[in-house]
Order: C-alpha cells, then structure tokens, then sequence
C-alpha cells in the first residue's frame, strides 16, 4: 500500500498493518481486509489518533459512520472530538422513523437510512467508513444529512482505492484518507 504521507511512521505502520485477500468475495476482486489493523492495537490507536488530530479543532458536532465498518472508527473519533456518533445504516435495522437516501450499486440500488430527529439544521459533520472504492454508499451518506440541513465538513476514510474513482462522485466535498489500497 502506498502512503499518502510517508514522513509519520504511523502511517506505514498502518498500511503494512491491512491484509490483502486476493479473489475475495470474487475473482478479480483485492480485498482489503482491516480485520488485521484492529488486532494490532498500535496500528489501530495510529488510526484514531490521526482522525482526532485531525477534526479536534474544525467543531464537527456529529461523527456519521457508515455501516459497518464505519462503526469501528466513528465511535471512538466522536468520543475524543466531543461529537456524537450517528449511525448510518442499510435498510430495516433501525428501530425508529427513518429518512433514507438511495444509491446505485454495479448491479441495481441499496439505501443507507438515519433516524429522523438524531441530527439538527446546521450541524457539522464527518462522514466516515474504512475505505472508499465507486464513492456510492459516501455520496448517499452526505446526500442525507445535507437534505435534512447538516453541513458535511469531509469524508474520512483509512483506504482509498483510487482506480475506482469514488473521490470525483463526493461532488466536491474533501475526502481524507490514510492510506491508498493495491487494485480493485
């Protein structure tokens, strides 16, 4: 994996730290699996520590972390930054009323949904996940929050794969990623 900031030795520590599984779920397919940066706890504790450096000063009053490994990082980012955590998940796992964005899959649609009333007009915002490939399920991440009136400050996530060109489908907002990933 390339750095994208090889002067902090954190940064090799957690590329070298994420496993490539080749043909994983199908042929072709470099599975970037993070399984192996949460079991060594320096890289993982690198991880969050470069995300809170980042946004402890930018007033970000939400953390939104989409399913499922966005769950991993939220989490701990919004506790260190003072935000609260949102959770953005797939279809028909939260319990209350709902508002859901649609996005486009290789092969159809799937939706992310949020509770109705767990962010206010005018907050701030981070979007994160553990890796941005298409840019699908991040682009319907920031679509939901700015149509109920949150300000979406970046999107973070550990990996980029930028051969798929997720980045150019965030319609302009920043992305911050740590580490590029080898092919799709």
């Amino acid at each position: 994996m390339a750095s994208k900031d090889s002067q902090d030795p954190r940064i090799a520590r957690i590329s070298s730290s994420i496993r490539i599984i080749p043909d994983f779920p199908k042929p072709g397919i470099m599975f970037q699996d993070i399984t192996t940066l949460l079991l060594d706890t320096k890289a993982f504790k690198d991880t969050i520590d470069l995300f809170v450096e980042r946004y402890r000063d930018q007033n970000i009053s939400v953390v939104a972390g989409v399913e499922a490994r966005g769950f991993i990082f939220g989490p701990p980012i919004a506790l260190a930054i003072g935000a609260k955590f949102v959770p953005m998940r797939k279809p028909k796992k939260l319990p209350g009323e709902v508002i859901s964005e649609e996005y486009s899959l290789e092969y159809g649609t799937d939706k992310i949904e949020m509770h109705v009333g767990a962010v206010q007009t005018g907050e701030r915002a981070l979007v994160i996940d553990d890796l941005i490939a298409t840019g699908g399920t991040l682009c319907a991440a920031i679509k939901l929050l700015e149509r109920v009136g949150v300000t979406v400050v970046e999107c973070a996530c550990v990996i980029e794969l930028p051969e798929l060109k997720g980045r150019a489908k965030l319609g302009g907002k920043p992305l911050f990623v740590l580490v590029e990933g080898e092919g799709a």
